[in-house]
């Protein structure tokens, strides 16, 4: 409830200041100030009291995965054979040391989780699944579609 209760602790300024950098995280803290209406020490605050509330989680640099030779995106569906949180934990931990998995969510419904792959091609994709998908911990069936194309992508929250 952490999240829930900060966000009704922030104001006008720290909704422009999240605004801003979502749109722009690259701004110096001159520029951010003087964009949000506040002087540099200030705005420093609100930004350092923001990240420390864990509003903020980071400011990547998003790369084009076609242009790096990945353009394939597959969802693989995956439904695990026994519900152990030990085979659970297991799962997640073995999902996130692999690079190709850029997304993973514990999901409700027919999937325990769905994946997001990037892949060189869908041959490149299907030796992946033999070595590493088949081989997950608790892996009991997996259902995998590709994408055709990808209509947005967005790291942007409504503020």
């Amino acid at each position: 409830m952490q999240g829930a209760a900060m966000t009704a602790k922030i104001d006008a300024f720290d909704r422009k200041i999240l605004k801003c950098l979502q749109t722009e995280p690259q701004l110096s803290m001159v520029d951010l100030a003087e964009r949000v209406g506040l002087s540099h020490t200030p705005c420093w605050r609100r930004l350092r009291r923001m990240e420390n509330a864990g509003l903020i989680m980071g400011r990547p640099v998003i790369l084009n995965p076609v242009a790096l030779g990945y353009p394939v995106n597959v969802f693989a569906n995956i439904k695990i054979r026994n519900h152990d949180e030990a085979i659970l934990e297991q799962f997640e931990d073995v999902v996130r040391g692999h690079a190709e998995i850029v997304e993973c969510f514990s999901m409700s419904g027919d999937s325990d989780y769905v994946l997001r792959i990037v892949a060189r091609s869908i041959e490149d994709y299907e030796r992946f699944l033999k070595k590493v998908l088949l081989h997950l911990p608790g892996v009991g069936s997996i259902n995998s579609s590709f994408s055709l194309k990808q209509v947005k992508m967005t790291t942007a929250i409504p503020i």
